[in-house]
């Protein structure tokens, strides 16, 4: 009987896995310096590398760490780590399962708001590193006929994102970045709704008035004005359509804008 050794994708694939569960032995065939196999080494490797995940974590959900303490931080981003290792070299898409796995961790159950958190986190990341483009003017969407704005859609900047959370999630988070200053907060108060997006240089975060993040989403899905407006009165029977119009057009959201074909616009 002849014995095949391993395919290279079998050992990249054992050596992966081992690095990342502290539980595995040190693969097959794995040798230093000297050719003798040295699980010592190996585990220096292995920390090396999940502190490398973990503190790449940290520099994504600067204020979850904040919020959480770095001792809770660092053990939680370990577990994390191990769960949901990297499937690609590029570090900016690490992380994007974090809020959820955040949301099901037992220890952070205190502190029901901290997904939402990171959740703004992982979305002001994904908005700086979204491509570029130009917003429409205002004087632009102005010119619209009234008869024609019903059958309107639009198409959003790619920067732009839309967190909802039942919690004030929004006043948290900017009390735990840059200069905030952390204060006591009624999380029973209610929820805010969030937009994040990059105009220019900088990701800007504001908190939206009731039902314009179900008019924003629905706009973003290729719905109509008209559409979208039904949306957002259902969710909210405050809502305020031009305001949300205007605030929009303000923030540079808007980057082009089409008529439905048949809605009789001359």
């Amino acid at each position: 009987m002849m014995l095949t050794a391993p395919s290279t994708a079998k050992r990249q694939h054992d050596f992966a896995t081992a690095l990342l569960d502290p539980a595995q032995t040190l693969p097959d065939g794995l040798v230093g310096p000297d050719g003798q196999p040295s699980l010592k080494r190996f585990n220096v490797y292995r920390n090396n590398v999940v502190a490398g995940l973990t503190a790449t974590l940290k520099d994504a959900f600067p204020a979850v760490a904040r919020i959480v303490g770095e001792e809770f931080f660092l053990a939680m981003g370990r577990i994390y780590v191990a769960l949901d290792p990297p499937t690609s070299p590029i570090m900016l898409d690490y992380g994007r399962g974090f809020p959820d796995f955040i949301e099901t961790f037992e220890p952070a159950a205190s502190l029901p708001y901290l997904a939402d958190v990171a959740r703004i986190e992982r979305a002001w990341v994904e908005a700086y590193h979204a491509a570029e483009a130009e917003p429409v003017e205002a004087r632009a969407f102005a010119a619209i006929k009234a008869d024609d704005l019903p059958h309107l859609s639009v198409a959003l900047h790619p920067s732009l994102r839309i967190v909802r959370s039942p919690f004030p999630a929004l006043t948290i988070w900017q009390m735990n970045v840059a200069d905030g200053q952390p204060a006591e907060v009624d999380i029973s108060a209610g929820g805010e709704d969030i937009l994040l997006l990059r105009p220019g240089a900088d990701v800007e975060a504001r908190a939206l008035p009731p039902g314009a993040a179900a008019f924003i989403i629905a706009l973003g899905k290729g719905r109509t004005m008209i559409d979208a407006m039904k949306q957002a009165l259902e969710d909210s029977p405050r809502f305020d359509l031009p305001a949300c119009l205007s605030g929009l057009m303000t923030a540079g959201a808007v980057i082009a804008f089409a008529i439905a074909s048949g809605s009789g616009s001359k």
